[in-house]
């Protein structure tokens, strides 16, 4: 069967990505050293938390393929898969589990740092709207939390891997050119500089509201 060039992933979906990955491993190393640069890890989180908000807004209003509608994997399209009958350009049923589920996992990550505090001389930006006890036990869930997160991204990557493998199907090319080959999907459309414009404000928005700047001075 022959096979058309589409366009599949929009800029911003592209940046998003590629944003979070390397913020997500700036996080990690900065939160396992420690030291000074757990003022960084901390503001990696409040960058990640603008990218999670981003996405949530552009899986509403983006373009065809970042749109939640279209990937959502309900039992219907996860047996279409499994069949071979599934054939969208976008993410797969399967892949579409693994997005969801790493987007929950650093959600989770970034509400539960929000307030924490490392019992030394770091406290979490929202840290005086819990108290030391809540941050002391949302601060135990962070720590234990990112042992997932860590075996998330090992499959993420092991199935990419896979794909490009066994399947011949190289899924890292598009998400940095944004184009595919593929034999009947159709081109992505949306995602217009209105909707860019809301999506950035609203993650801006959530970003200075998770910051603290607005908490009365101590």
């Amino acid at each position: 069967m022959g096979t058309q060039r589409i366009r599949v992933w929009d800029l911003p979906t592209r940046l998003f990505h590629w944003g979070l990955a390397i913020l997500v491993v700036a996080s990690i190393i900065s939160g396992k050293i420690g030291g000074n640069l757990i003022d960084w890890h901390g503001k990696f989180g409040l960058a990640i938390l603008g990218l999670l908000t981003f996405r949530i807004i552009w899986g509403l209003v983006g373009s065809t393929y970042a749109r939640f509608a279209s990937f959502f994997p309900t039992p219907g399209r996860i047996r279409a898969y499994f069949r071979g009958e599934w054939k969208e350009p976008g993410h797969n049923p399967l892949g579409a589990l693994s997005v969801f589920a790493l987007l929950g996992l650093l959600a989770l990550q970034v509400a539960t740092g929000l307030p924490g505090n490392d019992d030394i001389a770091f406290r979490g930006p929202l840290f005086d709207l819990v108290g030391k006890a809540l941050s002391d036990r949302m601060t135990g869930i962070h720590k234990l939390s990112i042992n997932l997160l860590f075996a998330l991204i090992a499959l993420h990557v092991a199935a990419i891997m896979f794909y490009a493998r066994v399947r011949k199907d190289n899924l890292v090319k598009p998400m940095i050119t944004g184009w595919k080959e593929h034999p009947q999907g159709r081109p992505a459309t949306g995602g217009s500089i209105v909707a860019l414009v809301i999506a950035l404000t609203l993650a801006a928005t959530a970003v200075h509201g998770a910051s603290g700047a607005w908490l009365p001075a101590p």
